[in-house]
């Protein structure tokens, strides 16, 4: 790997500290334009809600796609099903659910602001919805949730990636009610077993580590957010945790990845 791996966690619409943060690390100007030369960052996910410009910061890393050529991308984090399930489904209740449920209600529950939906337009749906929700780079295993999840949809990453996008390319509510659920799981790889579920999960996807956001360093460590300044590393080293909770007082991470080393034990 020649070129720098940059990652960046959940951004929650906090588009300021963001810029800040890139900026820090020489990704991009005092103008918030692309500097990284041959770097490559992808955003992890979680882009909207529960910070006060969730669409800026959309618009803001499609610039950076468009002016670096490629090398930032992101993948599709469970806040983004929820504003475009919120956009197409509204409060129309899940067929078939146990209890009166919709988009409209999970997304007030969970920080949606009202300016993100009015800003939403179709080429802003187009780009999400072509996101995918896996990837892997120099065998870093790149997913938003901390799930496996993942393989309810397929074995292999373009399986999975194919499966979500033709739920977001249609019109099944229960379809995007269970893609919702399901990326909101989290937790797959903490405790003892922790490290052999990763193992596992590398096994059939690919990789030699798992590198998040989704779940929050300091709720994982029992801490405030303030007191965390850089990414977790856990589950005998094969999964690298990098939302530092920036919605809730933490810092913006921009974490460079270096090459996986061989898992400690």
């Amino acid at each position: 790997m020649d070129r720098p791996l940059f990652v960046v966690g959940d951004v929650h619409g906090h588009l300021a500290e963001l810029t800040r943060a890139l900026h820090a690390q020489q990704l991009v100007d005092a103008g918030g334009d692309w500097a990284g030369g041959d770097a490559e960052l992808w955003f992890l996910g979680d882009f909207v809600d529960r910070g006060p410009d969730g669409i800026g910061v959309i618009e803001f890393v499609m610039k950076l796609s468009e002016q670096s050529e490629g090398r930032v991308d992101a993948l599709i984090g469970n806040h983004e099903i929820l504003l475009l399930g919120m956009h197409r489904f509204g409060d129309t209740h899940v067929p078939n659910a146990p209890t009166p449920r919709s988009f409209a209600r999970s997304w007030l529950l969970n920080g949606g602001l009202r300016s993100d939906q009015d800003r939403l337009t179709d080429r802003h749906i187009e780009w999400l919805t072509s996101r995918p929700v896996l990837r892997l780079v120099d065998d870093h295993l790149l997913m938003h949730s901390d799930t496996l999840a993942y393989l309810d949809w397929g074995t292999t990453i373009e399986d999975v990636n194919t499966a979500v996008r033709e739920v977001l390319e249609g019109a099944d509510l229960e379809a995007w009610w269970e893609c919702w659920r399901k990326m909101t799981t989290r937790y797959a790889f903490r405790g003892p077993e922790g490290g052999d579920v990763a193992a596992e999960l590398l096994e059939v996807l690919g990789g030699r580590e798992v590198v998040h956001g989704h779940s929050v360093i300091a709720d994982q460590l029992g801490v405030s957010p303030e007191e965390i300044d850089g990414p977790l590393r856990y589950a005998d080293d094969r999964v690298l945790a990098v939302d530092a909770g920036l919605y809730s007082g933490g810092p913006c991470l921009v974490v460079r990845l270096e090459p996986p080393t061989a898992p400690g034990r």
